[in-house]
C-alpha cells in the first residue's frame, strides 16, 4: 500500500474546491426530493421490457389506449450504428435484445423494408438469427406465431402441488424466477398463438432459412443435458394428455398468481412477472374489465416513462433504495441529523417497513417480519440489501419519535439474523436458495434461477452491524466473516453480484471489514486495497465493464465512471481508516477525477450501466448512482484528510 505522512499529489485538492463541490452536490440532491420525502430516479435497462409491453398490449387489444406510437421513436433512438440494440451501453449489440426490438417495431406497423429494420436484420443474421436467441425471446415470438412452441421447453404444472417439505418446490427458485414462472406454467400449458394486428412473420430473421429450423433446445454439453431428455418426456405426456393432476395444478397456479398480486397491482415489484401474469390472465379468458387485469395494467403504466416523443418501461422502481442512499449521502456531507428533509425521508422509510409474512417465511420458520423492500410496495419480498442500507440511513439521523425508529431497526436486525444462509452469508431475498442444478434446466438459460448468498449482500449486513453498533449472535458474525474470507479472490478482490462488478464487491467488503474486528482480518483488507489500487485508471478514476462477468480478464477494467470511482474511493478510505494508513496519492487522484468531472449543476454524467440484475444477461443504469455515491466519497474524504 502507498503511504505518506502528508498529502502530496492529493494536495492539489484545495479545501475550498472540495467544499464547493460538496455543497453543489448536496443542493442538487436536495432539489430532487419528492414532497412526500423520498428520492426516486429512473432505473434504466435495455429495450426488451418495452418491446414486451408492446406485445402484451397487442395481445390484449389495449395498444390504442396507451401512447405506444412513441415506442417507435424510442426504439429508433436506441438502435446503434451496427444495426442492433444493446444489452448494456457500448456492448456492440446483442442478438436477443435486437430481435425483440425488431419484433416490437413490426408490431407497431413498421414495414420490413424500413431502413432501420434492414440494418437490424443484417445485424441479427450476422449473429446467427432467431435460433440463437434466448428462450424468453423465442417464447415471446411463439405467442404471435413467429416461432414454434416445439422449440420452447416444457414447465411441468404439477410442481405447483409439491408440499413445502418436498426436496424441491417453487420456493427453491429465486423470488424473481418464482414470480415469473408460476404464471408461465399456465401459459406454457396452453401454448397459445394470438392473432395481432398487423399480421406478419419474422421468417427473414432465420439465418438458416425458415425451412431449415430444427426448433431444438440448445445443449450445454454437460450433465445438465439430461434435462433435454426429461423435456421430451414432458412434451410426450402433454401431447397424449397424460400430465398428472393437470387441472388441479393449473388451478393452484392461478390461485398463487391472484394471491401474490400486490395491492399496487404488480407482482414482485418487477416487470417480467407483471407481463407474464397478464398473459396468463389472457390465456384464462379473463375479461379486460376484471379488477386483477385492470390493476395489472395500471401497475405497468406506473413503471412507464412518457416524454414528449418517447415512451419506455422500467424493469423496476427503486424509491426505498434511492431514499436510503440519499439520506446516507446527505448526512455524510454534513446536513444536520434532524434536518427537515432528512426527518421527512426517515419517516417515509419507517412507513415502508414490511410487517407481513412474505415468501421468505416458507423456508424461514422462525423469523418475524421487519425488512424493507426495494419498491414503493412489495410486502412479499423485502430484501436484505435494502434493509441493511435503510438501517444505516435511519441510524444516522434523528427523528421526532426515536423510540419508533429504534423498534423498527431492532425488528429488521432480528429478521436479518434469521435469514443467514448455511455457508454463513446472506442472499438478497431468501434463505438457502441455492439448488444450483436449477440453472441447468432448459427454461433457465439466463442462469439466474437461484438466489444464493453473496459477498456484497453479506458485506452490507456486516457493515450495518459494525457501523451502527448493533448486536447479532457472535457465532453468526464469525461465520459471516469466514464466508467473506473464503470469497476473496486470489488477487484480493471480491465478486459483485448486484453491482458492476469486482470494484463494487471489493469496496463493499472493505467497508464491512473496516468496522468489524479489524485486527482479525488485516491481511484481507490489505490485499483488497492493493487490488483496488492496481486498477486505477490514468485519469485518476476507476471503471469496470459489464464484460467482467463474462471474462474475469476484464476485472477492474473499463473507462472511468463516477459511481465506480466513488466505490473505489469509499473502500480505500474505509480500509485506510481501519488500518491507520492511507493510499494518499491514489485517493487524491480519484478525488480530483470526481471534482474535475462534476457538472455545473453539481452532479455527474454517466452513460454506463453499473448496476447488475442478472450477471451476463441483464444490467441496470441507476440514474442516481452517479450522484449519491460520489457525494459520499467526497464527504468522507473531507472528514478523513484531517487524519493524514
Amino acid at each position: 500500500m502507498q503511504t505518506q505522512d502528508k498529502i502530496t499529489q492529493g494536495q492539489n485538492v484545495k479545501p475550498s474546491r472540495l467544499t464547493d463541490s460538496i455543497t453543489a452536490s448536496q443542493n442538487y440532491l436536495l432539489s430532487l426530493q419528492y414532497p412526500d420525502g423520498y428520492w426516486w430516479a429512473e432505473l434504466e435497462s435495455n429495450i426488451t421490457l418495452t418491446a414486451e409491453t408492446v406485445l402484451v398490449h397487442k395481445i390484449w387489444g389495449t395498444d390504442k389506449t396507451r401512447p405506444l406510437h412513441k415506442v417507435e421513436a424510442y426504439l429508433r433512438r436506441q438502435q446503434r450504428e451496427h444495426g442492433g440494440w444493446e444489452l448494456f451501453y457500448g456492448d456492440g449489440g446483442e442478438i436477443s435484445t435486437s430481435v425483440e426490438a425488431y419484433m416490437a417495431l413490426r408490431l407497431l406497423g413498421v414495414p420490413q423494408d424500413d431502413p432501420a429494420l434492414i440494418r437490424a436484420k443484417d445485424f441479427i443474421i450476422s449473429k446467427g438469427g432467431i435460433s440463437k436467441t434466448r428462450i424468453f425471446t423465442k417464447f415471446h415470438l411463439a405467442l404471435i406465431g413467429c416461432y414454434d412452441w416445439k422449440g420452447i421447453p416444457s414447465i411441468p404444472s404439477w410442481i405447483m402441488l409439491f408440499p413445502d417439505n418436498f426436496p424441491f418446490t417453487i420456493y427453491e427458485m429465486a423470488s424473481w424466477a418464482r414470480e415469473s414462472t408460476v404464471p408461465l406454467i399456465i401459459v406454457f400449458n396452453d401454448k397459445p398463438v394470438f392473432s395481432v394486428d398487423p399480421i406478419f412473420n419474422l421468417n427473414e430473421l432465420y439465418a438458416e432459412g425458415i425451412e431449415n429450423v430444427t426448433y431444438s433446445l440448445p445443449r450445454n454439453n454437460n450433465w445438465g443435458d439430461i434435462f433435454l431428455l426429461f423435456d421430451k418426456v414432458f412434451k410426450f405426456a402433454e401431447n397424449v394428455d397424460l400430465v398428472p393432476f393437470r387441472k388441479k395444478s393449473l388451478q393452484a397456479a392461478e390461485r398463487w398468481v391472484l394471491n401474490h398480486q400486490q395491492e399496487s397491482g404488480d407482482w414482485g415489484g418487477i416487470m417480467p412477472p407483471m407481463l407474464n401474469s397478464l398473459i396468463a390472465f389472457r390465456v384464462l379468458n379473463y375479461d379486460l374489465a376484471d379488477p386483477s387485469v385492470q390493476r395489472g395494467f395500471e401497475a405497468i403504466d406506473r413503471f412507464s416513462i412518457e416524454e414528449e416523443e418517447t415512451y419506455r418501461l422500467q424493469a423496476c422502481v427503486s424509491p426505498v433504495w434511492d431514499t436510503a442512499w440519499a439520506i446516507r449521502a446527505l448526512t455524510e456531507s454534513g446536513l444536520p441529523k434532524d434536518d427537515f428533509s432528512l426527518v421527512k425521508a426517515g419517516n417515509w422509510l419507517l412507513d415502508k417497513q414490511c410487517l407481513d409474512y412474505g415468501d421468505w417465511a416458507i423456508k424461514n420458520k422462525v423469523g418475524k417480519p421487519g425488512g424493507w423492500a426495494f419498491e414503493f410496495i412489495n410486502r412479499f419480498y423485502p430484501d436484505i440489501d435494502d434493509s441493511g442500507v435503510v438501517v444505516m440511513a435511519l441510524n444516522g439521523i434523528k427523528l421526532p419519535d426515536e423510540a419508533r425508529k429504534k423498534a423498527a431497526i431492532d425488528r429488521c436486525v432480528q429478521w436479518i439474523e434469521t435469514m443467514q444462509c448455511k455457508p454463513g452469508g446472506w442472499a438478497a431475498f431468501d434463505i438457502n436458495n441455492d439448488q444450483n442444478w436449477l440453472n441447468e434446466v432448459p427454461y433457465g438459460d439466463l442462469k439466474a434461477m437461484i438466489d444464493p448468498n453473496t459477498a456484497d449482500v453479506t458485506a452490507r449486513v456486516i457493515e450495518m452491524l459494525g457501523s451502527c453498533g448493533l448486536k447479532m449472535n457472535s457465532d453468526r458474525v464469525t461465520k459471516a466473516l469466514n464466508y467473506l474470507y473464503q470469497e476473496q479472490e486470489k488477487d484480493g478482490s471480491w465478486f459483485g453480484r448486484w453491482g458492476v462488478n469486482y470494484i463494487y464487491g471489493t469496496s463493499g467488503v472493505l467497508s464491512a471489514l473496516a468496522v468489524m474486528e479489524v485486527d482479525n482480518h488485516r491481511p484481507q483488507l490489505e490485499k483488497g486495497v492493493n487490488w483496488l489500487i492496481s486498477c486505477q485508471n490514468k485519469d485518476g478514476g476507476w471503471g469496470e465493464t459489464c464484460w467482467s462477468y463474462n471474462d474475469p480478464g476484464f476485472k477492474g477494467k473499463g473507462i472511468s465512471t463516477a459511481s465506480q470511482t466513488a466505490w473505489a474511493i469509499i473502500g480505500l478510505l474505509d480500509a485506510g481508516e481501519a488500518l491507520g494508513t492511507f493510499a494518499i496519492d491514489v485517493i487524491g487522484r480519484g478525488i480530483d477525477y470526481l471534482l474535475t468531472t462534476q457538472t455545473s449543476e453539481g452532479t455527474w454524467e454517466e452513460a454506463e450501466f453499473t448496476g447488475t440484475g442478472f450477471p451476463c444477461h441483464f444490467y441496470i443504469r441507476y440514474h442516481l448512482y452517479r450522484h449519491y455515491f460520489p457525494l459520499i466519497a467526497l464527504s468522507r474524504y473531507q472528514k478523513l484528510r484531517d487524519l493524514w
